[in-house]
């Protein structure tokens, strides 16, 4: 089914989100709106609102647009060119809202292709997988244990029923009340979560926020859960896309936006944003400023900050309080090889890691990425990308690749000692942190000043979405916001089921509490 571009996917009991009714299209007095920041906040931002006629101007920092999702062409030592980028990104079946955005220009999204499986290692000898797993819950959850070597029935049962109850009943903002107050270490130790089992939920979930379980409130934990895996009929496989990021994603897209009559600048920044006459916004830039009727701030957390802190006009005390407070999640590397032998041809495209020291993912790009392929084609090599996510930021960086490098032998014992044509590594720490009882403190889209709206994966939406598709349908929030303001028509929405769905579960639960 497909409503203003997004469709629901395969399941029924998702929840779609009318968008603001109005006029089609801005008139002739056609409102302005520069957005601040080019990944994907910004983009579905953008789109939202150029699709109604709004003057719309983005501005990316970055020479490239993509946020955590960007790529930028490099050449190695063979002389080839290769496009490098932060890393893999899993998109996952639920992202509604995403996959919308990318329609604009990928209709059939074709150029996403399905990974087969989504397996798990344990340098203890478990893997799990989820490929035989079926997707709707409550078989989800029975199919995974009677399949799981690290998790089976004699565990299900040794849980602590009523302790786990939040897993099935998710609802948002209430799961924040609940469970913001505690860690997601310390609530799976309460729920009495098997030992084997927990790289599960650390791998899966947990690390995906590049955050130590001790420190990662436990209501984003349980939010993931739900998300992925107990309130959902999509299941926990996934989609890649077939090219590298800019190819794939974001030049079509910057070319559909500049068809709408938005104006894209990528290597120009916002500096500061004052109040400008008749309630407008005026943007300060490296190279002059912009007048506009509204702003939409789609940055990180350090970002953000760092802006909101040099513009004193804006928000009230309490907000911008709150900004300030905003947290980065620990650095994360990512490790690119392009090796001179070929990784065995059996080994998954994609590998979650637990237990192998620092490593957390091997990604092997040929199995997916055209680029990747040409190039291993062309050479009889592997391309292998290698995450480590939440490193100290005291550890000695060379010394964190070398064991990177020594755990993906480990892994794929074929790749010892095989010499690397070239190798790039990335370290970031941008990601945004939701550490114990921070909730409060996060940004909603709307803010206290009706021209000024905030998206991004760091913001509070009060809709079961993480991650990308937090980003790509908080973009859209704020594009709704200010199109109903205006008497335009907005996007439709959609999510996954906004509480537990199954009835079954809950009833079993709460009969064996008692």
């Amino acid at each position: 089914m497909t409503v203003s571009g997004v469709r629901r996917g395969r399941d029924r009991r998702a929840v779609v989100l009318p968008g603001p009714r109005g006029r089609a299209r801005a008139g002739a007095r056609r409102p302005s709106v520069v957005v601040v920041g080019g990944g994907i906040a910004g983009l579905a931002a953008a789109t939202g609102l150029a699709e109604r006629g709004v003057r719309v101007t983005v501005l990316e920092r970055e020479p490239v647009l993509g946020g955590r999702l960007a790529g930028w062409s490099t050449r190695l030592a063979d002389g080839s060119e290769a496009t490098m980028s932060r890393g893999f990104h899993a998109f996952f079946r639920q992202y509604y809202n995403l996959r919308g955005l990318l329609r604009r220009t990928d209709p059939g999204l074709r150029g996403l292709r399905g990974l087969p499986d989504y397996p798990l290692a344990h340098a203890r000898g478990l893997t799990d997988s989820f490929r035989r797993v079926p997707r709707t819950p409550p078989w989800s959850a029975l199919g995974f244990v009677a399949l799981s070597p690290s998790f089976g029935a004699r565990d299900l049962l040794g849980m602590a029923p009523r302790e786990a109850l939040p897993l099935l009943d998710v609802r948002v903002p209430e799961v924040y009340e609940r469970l913001d107050g505690v860690s997601a270490a310390d609530f799976l130790a309460r729920v009495r979560f098997p030992e084997d089992a927990r790289h599960l939920a650390f791998e899966v979930f947990s690390r995906s926020f590049f955050a130590d379980p001790a420190e990662l409130s436990a209501a984003e934990l349980v939010l993931m859960f739900h998300i992925y895996f107990l309130g959902s009929s999509e299941g926990l496989l996934f989609d890649v896309p077939t090219e590298p990021y800019p190819r794939a994603l974001w030049e079509p897209l910057a070319g559909y936006l500049e068809k709408l009559g938005a104006r894209v600048r990528t290597g120009t920044g916002a500096e500061v944003v004052e109040p400008a006459p008749e309630g407008r916004k005026r943007v300060l830039t490296g190279d002059g400023a912009i007048e506009a009727d509204a702003v939409v701030f789609a940055l990180d957390a350090g970002g953000l900050r760092r802006l909101v802190a040099a513009s004193p006009g804006l928000g009230d005390a309490r907000w911008r309080e709150g900004i300030g407070r905003l947290r980065t999640a620990p650095p994360f590397l990512v490790s690119r090889l392009w090796l001179r032998e070929p990784v065995a041809a059996e080994r998954p495209g994609f590998l979650g890691t637990s237990g192998f020291g620092g490593l957390d993912n091997v990604s092997v790009l040929e199995r997916w990425e055209g680029e990747a392929a040409r190039w291993a084609a062309r050479t009889g090599g592997s391309v292998v990308e290698l995450h480590a996510y939440a490193v100290d930021p005291a550890a000695d960086r060379t010394a964190v690749a070398a064991q990177l490098r020594e755990q993906l032998a480990r892994v794929y014992p074929e790749t010892a000692g095989v010499a690397s044509v070239d190798e790039r590594h990335e370290w970031r720490a941008d990601c945004p942190h939701f550490p114990v009882g921070s909730y409060a403190d996060r940004p909603a889209v709307r803010t206290p000043d009706p021209a000024v709206m905030v998206a991004g994966d760091l913001v509070r939406t009060g809709l079961p979405v993480a991650l990308m598709e937090r980003a790509a349908t908080s973009g859209f929030l704020a594009s709704n916001a200010l199109l109903s303001g205006w008497g335009l028509r907005g996007q439709t929405l959609w999510t996954v089921p906004v509480r537990g769905r199954s009835a079954v579960l809950r009833a079993l639960v709460r009969a064996a509490g008692r």
